[in-house]
């Protein structure tokens, strides 16, 4: 039988706070697979992620299907917005969530995986997240702040970390991040330059694969994943009408679920998927083909 295997792989997915999203949703799979996974979760997030797990407030999600229960390896501070810890302005450094979390730079984070684990200790890194301080507003109305924060945030941060933890990863490594329909198609109220940072991101990942391939033999794709009522996705709108539309519309009518995003980042970030980079990957139950409405 062909199954996913990810025995002795070592995964970070960056981007998760809860378990309500698509980055929960993909280190779980990981893990299904074999993986180990370990999270970068932004230092706000943190002390409520921490108290949840020792809580047993994510007990039901974290169970696996062998009747095991999903164990981060480790859950490091990572703010994504600074390459290195030195770029972080001295009073965000000293407040309150961030003063003993060390470095959260992207650095910082390639440091701490060293410490733990070794130079090349990498097979997996997911990119699970996005901002956006100024989405609800129209890009007419964005502000250029506003708009390079997008770019930086979203975009830009999977560059650095390929940079950063590109050399931590062992030959057959891969990179997987998370787009949206918005970097091809008009998404009315996914605003403040988001749409522009997720067909950036798109783009760099083909640039990322020439480059990353070429230099470590790691893949880097990406996968345009449709709606889900996250946490994030609220900012677009009414996500539960956009998502009853996609439904409606779709070749497949059925709501997407998380793990549908989940399984297919576990099979792009496995040997199976040796010959794939460069690739934007739609998980979206077909509705990005459609051109005009289905009804």
């Amino acid at each position: 039988m062909l199954t996913i295997d990810l025995r002795g792989k070592r995964a970070v997915v960056a981007g998760v706070a809860d378990d309500a999203g698509y980055g929960f949703a993909i280190a779980k799979a990981l893990a299904e697979a074999g993986a180990t996974v370990c999270l970068g979760t932004w230092p706000p997030a943190l002390g409520i992620l921490q108290t949840m797990l020792k809580r047993g407030k994510l007990d039901a999600a974290l169970a696996l299907s062998d009747g095991g229960k999903l164990a981060f390896e480790r859950i490091y501070p990572l703010d994504v917005n600074f390459d290195v810890g030195a770029d972080m302005p001295a009073e965000l450094r000293s407040s309150k969530r961030y003063r003993d979390q060390g470095d959260v730079s992207i650095q910082g984070l390639a440091d701490k995986l060293v410490a733990d684990f070794g130079p090349q200790c990498l097979d997996i890194v997911v990119h699970s997240l996005a901002n956006a301080p100024e989405v609800k507003k129209p890009l007419v109305e964005t502000s250029r702040l506003g708009y390079l924060a997008a770019i930086a945030a979203s975009t830009f941060s999977l560059t650095s970390m390929v940079s950063r933890l590109g050399p931590l990863c062992r030959p057959g490594s891969a990179f997987l991040s998370l787009s949206y329909l918005a970097a091809e198609r008009v998404v009315p109220g996914y605003g403040g330059g988001m749409s522009s940072a997720k067909a950036a991101l798109e783009s760099d990942t083909r640039t990322l694969a020439w480059e990353a391939g070429r230099k470590w033999s790691t893949r880097v794709n990406v996968i345009s994943a449709g709606l889900l009522a996250s946490r994030a996705a609220t900012a677009i709108g009414d996500i539960q009408k956009l998502i009853e539309r996609y439904r409606r519309l779709s070749p497949l009518p059925e709501a997407l679920v998380a793990s549908e995003v989940a399984l297919a980042a576990a099979f792009l970030c496995s040997p199976l998927a040796s010959g794939i980079t460069g690739t934007t990957l739609h998980v979206d139950k077909g509705y990005h083909v459609m051109g005009v409405a289905g009804d």
